[in-house]
């Protein structure tokens, strides 16, 4: 039996979508409910799920998930947080849409792939956790080359590309270089890795994250790839072990190993960019000081003194406010002893000066523009007078540098709180004290007491009595 042309064709056709769209494909026209946590569009090993997560009690992100963790949101961190009436909407002109509420009514998009009108004809999330938007077999749009704040092995992290979560941008330059950003703008952190790049001029870099747990940047000039980053537990592989370089809200890059045990995900920093985390730019928010408690790892946030108050008292991270304005007021200048106020570029250069600890108060007191200062007191001169209207401090015992922080008159230091080891010392400074003298009292008391026994009795009766308790002591010894 002969088939016409136009059969012969059709089913040629229905033979080649048989190819291309796979049975875990996803359809134009499917969506994912807010409301229904159980639903979720998955990887062919199960490994990836696409879905809606929820974070708090009426906050949901639509994300790539791992193991519960999210590498990937629609919208990011700041722009994809929603709330249960929210959707994912796979529309069939091939737009992918966050959308909120009904649209025409009381909803609105939140996020969109902007891919409307290009021919896309499925949907699939792979095992390397790249989510696909499809034009037959040819990627369109994917999540490797829109990324949030994470990035996995196999993805390929251009110049072009950026992390981000809150404030806090990551980058890698054309130079070769990965750079930590506050705002955008503060470059806190920059590294060219372990390999000597300093005379490679890179034409096009690319930061990759191998499965074995080295973070590198390669590049079509270089012969090998320049590594960046290796983990702590570098070549232990595992089946169920994907490492990952998130960066967090805390304003740090790290990598993470995350392994499925029991059931459950979980995840190990091993590699952090930032190694003293009170170094991290805007850490405590403006005005906020950065510092340790001891036995505590984690960094605690407070004021640079009585004259400001937390914004958040329950979340001392967003900052302090003053209390009064200093454009109001007759000023003074307090002084902060171990403290110091940080300067990243591009203040670096124009607030860096060459005064005395005194002129580098005396000169923020007279200075209009200026709010805060700080001497570096380590033999070099250093002074950086602070004008920007975005202060980050920290404060260490180990810091030789002072800092001064315009207030209104008078001016209301903190109070100075002792240690808790200071504390435990002073306590037994005291019981020391009190046992030596308890000591020292019993033995004055037997003293007198044997002086006066010795005065009372005849010479001889004591050389009895000396003789007695001698032999009696030694019967004893005998016995025992």
């Amino acid at each position: 039996m002969m088939l016409s042309s136009s059969t012969l064709f059709l089913l040629l056709f229905i033979s080649f979508l048989a190819t291309v769209i796979r049975a875990d494909d996803i359809s134009p026209g499917s969506t994912l409910f807010a409301s229904n946590p159980g639903q979720s569009w998955n990887s062919p090993g199960n490994n990836f799920s696409l879905s809606f997560i929820q974070e708090s009690q009426n906050t949901y992100f639509a994300a790539v998930v791992y193991n519960g963790i999210p590498i990937w949101k629609a919208g990011g961190e700041a722009g994809g947080a929603v709330n249960s009436s929210a959707s994912l909407r796979f529309l069939p002109n091939g737009n992918l849409q966050l959308v909120v509420g009904s649209i025409g009514l009381t909803g609105s998009i939140v996020w969109q792939s902007n891919t409307a009108g290009l021919g896309i004809t499925s949907a699939s999330l792979e095992d390397s956790g790249n989510f696909i938007l499809k034009n037959g077999s040819f990627p369109v749009w994917t999540t490797f080359d829109n990324p949030t704040d994470t990035i996995l092995p196999g993805q390929n992290f251009t110049i072009d590309h950026v992390l981000q979560c809150g404030l806090y941008f990551f980058r890698l330059l054309p130079s070769g270089e990965i750079s930590l950003r506050w705002n955008d703008s503060v470059v806190y952190y920059t590294s060219r890795g372990f390999n000597n790049t300093d005379n490679i001029n890179f034409t096009s870099p690319i930061l990759g994250m191998q499965s074995v747990g080295i973070l590198s940047v390669f590049d079509p000039l270089l012969s090998s790839p320049v590594i960046m980053a290796r983990v702590n537990d570098y070549g232990e592989v595992s089946d169920n072990t994907l490492r990952f370089v998130k960066l967090d809200c805390d304003g740090n890059v790290r990598i993470y190993s995350s392994a499925i045990s029991n059931g459950r995900g979980n995840k190990i920093a091993r590699w952090t960019a930032v190694s003293d985390q009170c170094l991290v730019f805007g850490y405590c928010g403006n005005f906020g000081v950065c510092k340790y408690e001891e036995f505590n790892a984690t960094p605690v946030c407070g004021c640079p003194s009585q004259d400001f108050d937390l914004i958040d008292q329950k979340n001392p991270r967003k900052g302090c406010r003053r209390k009064e304005d200093i454009q109001n007021c007759p000023t003074t200048v307090l002084s902060l002893d171990n403290s110091f106020f940080l300067t990243f570029p591009p203040d670096i250069n124009s607030d860096l000066f060459t005064a005395s600890i005194t002129a580098c108060m005396s000169n923020c007191a007279a200075d209009q523009t200026c709010v805060a200062s700080t001497s570096l007191a380590d033999g070099s001169g250093v002074c950086y007078m602070k004008r920007s209207g975005f202060i980050s401090g920290y404060h260490s015992p180990t810091l030789t540098s002072t800092s001064y922080v315009k207030v209104c008159k008078p001016g209301n230091p903190n109070p100075q709180v002792p240690s808790s080891k200071a504390s435990k010392n002073s306590e037994a400074l005291k019981i020391t004290v009190v046992i030596l003298g308890s000591s020292l009292v019993l033995i004055v008391l037997a003293s007198g007491f044997l002086w006066f026994f010795s005065r009372s009795k005849p010479s001889e009766t004591l050389g009895r009595s000396r003789t007695s308790f001698t032999s009696a002591y030694d019967n004893a010894s005998r016995d025992w």
